[in-house]
C-alpha cells in the first residue's frame, strides 16, 4: 500500500477497458530460475505472484485468468489493482476523444474512441508499412517500470521487475517487464541488467540479455547498456528507454536514449540512497 505516487503498482495507467493491469517478473542468478505474470488485473502483488511462479511451478510466466487462478490458489488476498484514480484517469481519457491511444492503420482512432472496424476504415491491402516506425514518446507520466538488480553477502545476484505498463495501452497487452531478458537478466558469475521505456520495441531486442552478454565479454556496465541500445536505435531511432547493469565485482553504469532517466543505489554501509541521473 506504499506508493510515493501511481506510475507503477495499483491505481493508474488503466488501459482501453479502463482497468489498471499489472506485470512483473523476478530471476534468479545462480540457477537461472524465473516467475513472471502478465495482465493481472484483480490482486496487486503482481512481484509476490511471480515468485510463487518461479517457486511452486515448472513454468515461466503466468498470464491473465490463469495467472490469477494460480494466485488465488496460492492464497494471495484479491485485491482490484483499479481503484478510484483508475477510474478518473479512463474518464478524463474518454473525454479527450480517447487521444492518445496505440492504435495505428485505422483513421478513425486518431479523432474519436472506438471500437473500430478496420474493414471500414483501411484494407489491408491499402495499408502502408512505414520504413521507419514512429514510436511514442515515454514520459514520467505515461509509463513506469521498477527494475532491480541485486547482490548479496553472498555475491548471489537476482533481478525483478514490477509496472503497470503504458497509460491507455489497448486492453490486453503485456509489455517488456515480465519477458526474460527484456524486461531484466542476470547470471551470478557475470552480471545483471534492468531495461525500462518503450517496452513494445525493446522486447524485440532483449536489452537486458544483451548487456550482460556485454559484460560477460569484459566490457564495463555502463558500456555494456549503451551498446545494448544500438541496436535498438538503429531500427528506431525515435525509441525512449534506458537500461542499467551491475557487474559481478558490484561496479555499475547507465545507459538512456530520448528518455529523461535515473537510477537508484543502495550499498552496506550507506547512509542513504544515491540517486545516479543518466544523461
Amino acid at each position: 500500500e506504499h506508493q510515493c505516487d501511481t506510475t507503477v503498482g495499483f491505481g493508474n495507467h488503466p488501459d482501453t477497458s479502463g482497468r489498471t493491469t499489472l506485470d512483473a517478473m523476478i530471476m534468479d542468478g545462480n540457477t537461472f530460475d524465473v516467475g513472471s505474470v502478465g495482465y493481472i488485473r484483480h490482486y496487486r502483488d503482481a512481484i509476490s505472484i511471480a515468485r510463487a511462479v518461479m517457486t511452486y511451478t515448472g513454468h515461466t510466466l503466468l498470464v491473465g485468468d490463469g495467472a490469477e487462478s494460480f494466485a488465488s490458489m496460492m492464497g494471495f488476498t484479491k485485491r482490484d489493482a483499479t481503484d478510484a484514480n483508475s477510474i478518473h484517469v479512463y474518464e478524463e481519457w474518454r473525454e479527450a476523444n480517447c487521444q492518445p491511444n496505440f492504435y495505428e492503420n485505422i483513421p478513425e482512432a486518431k479523432v474519436s474512441c472506438g471500437p473500430y472496424s478496420p474493414t471500414n476504415s483501411t484494407k489491408t491491402a491499402d495499408i502502408q508499412v512505414k520504413s521507419v516506425k514512429e514510436t511514442w514518446k515515454v514520459t514520467h507520466d505515461n509509463h513506469d517500470t521498477i527494475g532491480m538488480v541485486s547482490i548479496d553477502g553472498d555475491s548471489n545476484m537476482a533481478c525483478g521487475t514490477s509496472t503497470n505498463g503504458a497509460n491507455h495501452k489497448v486492453a490486453g497487452r503485456i509489455g517488456d517487464s515480465p519477458i526474460t531478458g527484456a524486461g531484466c537478466y542476470v547470471n551470478t558469475l557475470v552480471g545483471g541488467a534492468a531495461a525500462t521505456g518503450d517496452g513494445d520495441v525493446m522486447m524485440r531486442f532483449l536489452p537486458s540479455f544483451a548487456a550482460v552478454s556485454f559484460m560477460e565479454q569484459g566490457v564495463s556496465p555502463s558500456e555494456a547498456c549503451n551498446r545494448a541500445l544500438l541496436p535498438i536505435v538503429k531500427a528506431f531511432p525515435t525509441f525512449s528507454g534506458g537500461v542499467v547493469c551491475v557487474n559481478r565485482q558490484g561496479e555499475y553504469g547507465a545507459a538512456t536514449q530520448n528518455m529523461d532517466f535515473a537510477y537508484s543505489v543502495f550499498v552496506e554501509g550507506m547512509s542513504d540512497v544515491e540517486v545516479v541521473p543518466v544523461n
